[in-house]
């Protein structure tokens, strides 16, 4: 296999585990859902998956998460474990304020454009044509999946907490990619980020009352979504933000609410407009555009360095081979 073919393979398989993080975060609302339906506060239940799925990458990291200490990177990803903990509370109060639908179109569509702004300003790394098409293609489907085509209404003061989810996602995905572009481990970068959330929601978790942890579906939900919608999950991401731009994996995940559309339809027995059924199909395209290997150009020609004709012999080099 030549390395051109062995970097490709190596991308496209960073691709593939974002889409894997992102199918598992896409079934957390249909599990969500089926445990709601006893005791358990959604609060409560977004706190619960934290402090599980933090737990689990922080000890799973180990000695490798104390290392980042050493080389200075661990204030940035304790802010940005700050970042995780308010983004579940911006989006739970931007949904109670302007509704399901606008809350997570806003603060789910929005990730991806902030994600692309701030590692242009980080990186100057411009994101490319495609991306932005692709993203803005993938965004504005996302919005008619979840809207249905229905008037649904609006809270300003809603729309800003989305908004301000949107841009928390964005700052912890890029410092948690830039990390792990320069050389930290994914899984101690995880660890560290969603430990630190761990310790934060703890007390948003006793706040909220653990009682329906008590019950046998509210347990083996919240495990679910500890375990594999935040643990494995967010492991897989890191590993592919090893060879994935952070930007463009911020777009691959928007694949979570077209799985959790697609789980709505089988599980939960929901039904999607003609409008809906248009914004998963322009999703989806998305999505492919923006997953597709780029093009790569023919290999610039570095100039070599000009011939230079080879120095006659010095005189007494002639007498030699003369003699």
């Amino acid at each position: 296999m030549t390395a051109e073919r062995e970097a490709s393979h190596t991308v496209a398989g960073g691709s593939a585990a974002v889409v894997a993080a992102a199918v598992l975060w896409g079934t957390a609302g249909t599990a969500g859902t089926l445990a709601l339906t006893g005791t358990a506060d959604p609060v409560a239940l977004a706190a619960a998956r934290l402090v599980i799925g933090g737990l689990v990458l922080a000890v799973a990291a180990g000695p490798a998460a104390r290392g980042l200490r050493v080389r200075g990177r661990r204030l940035p990803l304790v802010a940005a474990a700050g970042a995780v903990a308010a983004y579940q509370l911006c989006f739970f109060a931007a949904v109670g304020r302007t509704g399901v639908a606008v809350g997570t179109v806003v603060a789910i569509g929005s990730g991806p454009v902030f994600t692309g702004l701030l590692s242009w300003l980080y990186d100057r790394r411009r994101p490319g044509r495609r991306w932005t098409l692709a993203t803005a293609a993938a965004v504005a489907g996302c919005a008619a999946l979840v809207s249905g085509g229905e008037a649904v209404g609006v809270d300003p003061a809603g729309v800003l907490l989305a908004l301000a989810g949107g841009l928390l996602y964005g700052f912890y995905a890029v410092t948690a990619a830039r990390a792990i572009t320069a050389g930290e481990p994914s899984g101690a970068v995880m660890g560290v980020m969603f430990g630190g959330a761990a310790a934060i929601m703890l007390p948003v978790l006793l706040w909220r009352g653990t009682v329906w942890l008590g019950e046998p579906r509210g347990l083996l939900t919240a495990l679910y979504l500890g375990l594999a919608a935040t643990a494995l999950s967010y492991f897989l991401y890191g590993r592919g933000l090893r060879t994935t731009p952070v930007a463009k994996a911020a777009t691959l995940a928007l694949a979570e609410p077209a799985v959790a559309a697609l789980l709505g339809l089988a599980v939960l027995h929901e039904r999607l407009t003609a409008v809906s059924w248009a914004g998963l199909v322009l999703l989806g395209a998305g999505l492919v555009l923006v997953a597709l290997p780029e093009r790569s150009g023919p290999p610039a020609v570095r100039p070599g360095p000009p011939d230079v004709e080879p120095a006659p012999p010095a005189d007494d080099e002639k007498a030699q081979s003369s003699a």
